[in-house]
């Protein structure tokens, strides 16, 4: 079984936001993979497919980004999923729109919702793609920020990261994950 879990915020005034890419990556993991995310449950909205010997999920948490381990660890320790299962797409303010990078393990680096998977799943050892949305202006603060849209021009690059990211989610699903960021960082 693989998971893959993207984070955001539910709701319609966070669609867009640059804390709600790990979400737009699972739309297009959706599209890509022809699963739909069908089932409400675990605190998340999630869907699954066997893909040849495989059970792929996806899942949105509906927590709200602090308390995304609320939803993740539910759903893993009811299907017997390990922390090596998983894979979390999110935002990250050290990486410029447009760019992604894919670690096999890691801190929360400040990001709430992975500080919330880490302290609810009892480790860090888990996979991981971070989708850039650069740091604020001097003087804003982080939370305008992430809870803000992208300026048109970062929009281009930031859907053709999203893409990337998407693609990488699909390649772990048949090679290992040291394949998938060779080819992918």
């Amino acid at each position: 079984m693989k998971l893959i879990v993207g984070l955001g915020n539910p709701g319609t005034k966070y669609d867009g936001t640059r804390h709600n890419v790990g979400f737009e990556v699972i739309d297009h993991c959706q599209d890509k993979l022809n699963i739909a995310l069908s089932q409400n449950k675990f605190k998340g909205i999630y869907g699954s497919a066997g893909m040849g010997e495989r059970k792929i999920f996806l899942l949105k948490p509906l927590t709200y980004m602090n308390l995304s381990g609320e939803s993740v660890a539910p759903l893993m320790n009811f299907y017997k999923m390990s922390a090596d299962d998983i894979l979390v797409v999110y935002d990250d303010l050290d990486l410029a729109p447009g760019k992604i990078r894919l670690r096999e393990k890691g801190g929360a680096g400040g990001h709430n919702g992975m500080k919330s998977l880490i302290q609810h799943l009892g480790t860090d050892q888990f996979k991981r793609i971070r989708v850039g949305v650069g740091r604020p202006d001097p003087g804003q603060a982080v939370t305008d920020h992430v809870l803000g849209r992208f300026a048109p021009a970062e929009r281009d690059e930031v859907n053709k990261a999203v893409e990337k990211a998407a693609d990488a989610c699909e390649a772990w699903i048949d090679e290992s994950f040291n394949q998938v960021m060779n080819k992918y960082n």
